[in-house]
């Protein structure tokens, strides 16, 4: 038994140490935003999709380009626009001949979903009724085309980014599909330090090498790995208290019951559970802590509290309603 699990650690060692590599690798590129690239791969190893949030300028596109440049995994970008049509993404039927026969017959043509990492750019850009047809793909992973179901190839990651800013011509996600988001991450400014390396880096003829050095083989098995993580009954205990106390109907919380219109559902814990997990991982230990359900806490429950109208005219956020909560702890 030790033995073996010597073997487990000698395995999570390897494995984590690529994971380190791919920060250093991103690195190259992206000047901070250290806690970004750190939710991004905490939601590749908890086996979820992320959806990014910034103003522009703020490299959303690049990073996620850069993270695909140092996996040896098939990327696809999808720019999201008003006129985009579900068929553009999931893929359409064409008529073709066999030439032998004669005959005619249909032939399904895979879109740019058929990808393990999707980069769905803009994604609030495009209407519900292309929205949608990511639904199945994010849960399911497989899609649905004149009734015939196509597996996705795993690992999957579906990556989106939108902009908060500028609301013209914009489509906000439905509640329904923002809860697929496993992770929904805030992207602010850099700080001095970082813009002034920035302007220097970006501004001359020098341009960074982005090696691969994880495959989907290592990511998949990094996936079964955070799920076998344990966690103690306390915590996860502690966790349902976390999303239980977001619904104001039962909630004793009065923050909450001023503030909150909607609370979040259980996908939330399941996704709070296994993003701490995946937190734990990457930094090397093998076992959840009170700190890592607090880490996750914002990017989880962001997406999956709604706060009603007086809130929202007076600047209250789903993040000040999770540091209330947190509080509590």
């Amino acid at each position: 038994m030790n033995k073996e699990l010597a073997n487990i650690e000698q395995e999570v060692n390897i494995l984590t140490a690529k994971v380190r590599d791919l920060q250093k690798e991103i690195g190259k590129v992206i000047v901070g935003q250290e806690e970004t690239i750190t939710q991004l791969l905490i939601t590749f190893l908890a086996g979820g999709h992320a959806l990014l949030e910034g103003v522009p300028g703020l490299a959303k596109t690049l990073m996620i380009r850069t993270l695909s440049d140092a996996i040896d995994l098939e990327f696809k970008r999808i720019q999201f626009t008003p006129d985009l049509m579900p068929s553009d993404i999931i893929g359409t039927e064409i008529l073709e001949e066999d030439y032998s026969s004669g005959k005619k017959f249909f032939k399904f043509n895979k879109g740019p979903l058929f990808a393990n990492i999707i980069l769905a750019d803009e994604i609030n850009r495009t209407p519900p009724k292309t929205q949608a047809a990511l639904l199945e793909a994010m849960q399911e992973f497989e899609v649905t085309y004149s009734g015939k179901t196509y597996s996705l190839e795993r690992p999957f990651f579906i990556l989106a980014t939108q902009n908060p800013i500028e609301q013209s011509g914009t489509f906000m996600l439905p509640e329904a599909q923002q809860d697929r988001f496993l992770l929904y991450i805030k992207i602010g400014y850099p700080n001095a330090a970082d813009e002034t390396t920035i302007l220097k880096n970006t501004t001359g003829t020098a341009t960074a090498a982005v090696q691969k050095v994880i495959n989907g083989e290592d990511i998949k098995r990094l996936q079964q790995l955070v799920r076998e993580i344990p966690i103690s009954d306390a915590l996860i205990e502690q966790v349902s208290k976390i999303v239980r106390a977001t619904r104001p109907e039962t909630s004793e919380n009065t923050f909450v019951k001023e503030w909150v219109s909607w609370g979040a559902g259980p996908r939330a814990g399941q996704a709070m559970i296994l993003v701490a997990k995946a937190r734990a991982l990457i930094e090397g230990r093998l076992s959840v802590t009170l700190e890592d359900i607090k880490a996750v806490s914002k990017p989880v429950l962001r997406h999956r509290i709604v706060v009603n109208f007086r809130a929202e005219s007076e600047g209250i956020t789903t993040d000040l309603v999770t540091e209330a909560l947190l509080k509590t702890l």
